[in-house]
């Protein structure tokens, strides 16, 4: 049985207000996603969906047919490109012995559970995976139910064991949350205390896969896990990076963004993604290589919108651009995103421009300011040289003058010592 649920059947659903292309390419996504688990895929179905069937999602001679399919190709699994509710999930597998039948929430769910490393995204994963788990406990002991028949009213060792393993589980989420939330805070005075150093914020988002730690990587010399794959990192990493004019940013990279992402991961990683919300300027990365990029960039942005980060300034930087060769379709993707700027991580094609336009973009939070720090404030002059672009410094007996670029952060320190321009 456990090599064939090695063998997923993958089924999608179009609806009637969708696409033939949208339902093909969020199956082809499900399709990289049950990869990722390592699960082969043996076959995919697509079927077109009129409403709602409360039993199964689809009607009853559909699941026959999906079943006789799955079982046709030797698959144990089937998994389905749509939310399956918990009796559905029991409908099924009562209805087709010897298959396992799971949606693409849980495919996502199992891939964040191999891929989180720190505490707080174990901790974010587990919460998530503990609260699809609860209201999917009754399909575990239906066994006992039927071994009761259904006459009896009686309260049974089945009954008990359930009730048991809720309070379980529940126990379990109240003391995960407990943890998360000291993690959280943790993070939260860790965030405060980089604050305190006068530096823009940059937050690098974008879709799974689009390349935004490989763009990490390359502009900071960073060495954050980079592969080819979905969700390849989850936890948040932010390293300095020095422009070109000597300014210093903080440059932080995030979780990537997924299409139907579960409603409790949106939820679980709000403190993940909340890093986006501190930023003064939002990197947008796209990928230029994905057939679906138009709407990978929609959800991204629609997914910003959830967490409150609609507002911050965004710049749109298009990845992979050593796969566009033809000039007129490099053309075309600079069409649709106005004063986006095309780069490739794998051949630094691009990323001296970005350089010089993400300095661009520090400089609308920094000011030209002349100074007068009194010597007995060396501690000040010390903090302007780490975290300001000094141009010009000299020694005058009434302490040390400065013609600097002021970061915005810094400016209120350095102000009642500044001189008339």
């Amino acid at each position: 049985m456990r090599a064939r649920l090695n063998r997923a059947l993958l089924i999608g659903l179009q609806r009637p207000d969708q696409s033939t292309e949208e339902a093909r390419g969020l199956l082809d996504e499900l399709d990289e996603l049950v990869t990722n688990l390592g699960v082969e895929v043996e076959g995919e179905l697509m079927v077109k969906l009129r409403e709602d069937h409360p039993r199964h999602l689809v009607g009853t001679g559909k699941m026959e047919e999906i079943a006789a399919l799955a079982k046709g190709l030797d698959c144990g699994l089937i998994v389905f490109d749509d939310a399956l509710s918990p009796a559905q999930q029991r409908n099924w597998e009562k209805d087709a012995p010897g298959l396992s039948v799971i949606d693409r929430q849980e495919v996502i769910l199992d891939i964040f559970v191999t891929r989180a490393k720190t505490r707080e995204a174990v901790l974010q994963v587990e919460l998530a995976k503990l609260q699809q788990q609860l209201p999917r406990l009754k399909r575990l002991w239906s066994h006992l139910d039927r071994q009761r028949g259904g006459g009896s009213t009686q309260r049974d060792a089945g009954e008990t064991q359930l009730e048991m393993d809720q309070r379980k589980i529940r126990d379990q989420i109240a003391k995960v949350r407990r943890e998360l939330g000291e993690v959280v805070r943790q993070r939260a005075t860790q965030r405060k205390q980089r604050q305190r150093v006068p530096l823009p914020t940059f937050a690098i988002v974008g879709y799974t896969n689009a390349g935004k730690s490989s763009l990490l990587n390359r502009l900071t010399g960073a060495d954050v896990f980079a592969a080819n794959q979905l969700f390849a990192t989850l936890d948040p990493t932010t390293r300095r990076l020095n422009l070109p004019s000597g300014r210093i940013l903080l440059l932080t990279d995030t979780v990537g963004f997924v299409r139907r992402l579960p409603h409790r991961l949106v939820e679980a990683f709000k403190a993940t993604l909340e890093e986006s919300l501190q930023a003064d300027v939002l990197l947008h990365v796209v990928d230029l290589g994905s057939p679906e990029r138009e709407r990978h960039a929609a959800t991204t942005l629609e997914v910003l919108k959830e967490i409150g980060a609609g507002d911050r300034p965004v710049l749109t930087i298009l990845n992979k651009a050593d796969l566009l060769t033809d000039p007129f379709d490099r053309a075309e993707a600079l069409a649709q995103h106005p004063g986006a700027i095309l780069i490739s991580t794998l051949t630094g094609e691009g990323l001296d421009k970005l350089a010089v336009r993400l300095d661009e973009l520090a400089a609308e939070h920094d000011k030209e300011m002349i100074l007068l720090i009194p010597h007995d404030r060396y501690d000040l002059v010390a903090r302007i040289h780490q975290n300001a672009t000094v141009i010009e410094s000299k020694t005058l007996d009434a302490g040390t003058r400065l013609v600097a670029i002021i970061p915005e952060r810094l400016r209120s320190t350095v102000e009642p010592f500044a001189l008339p321009i």
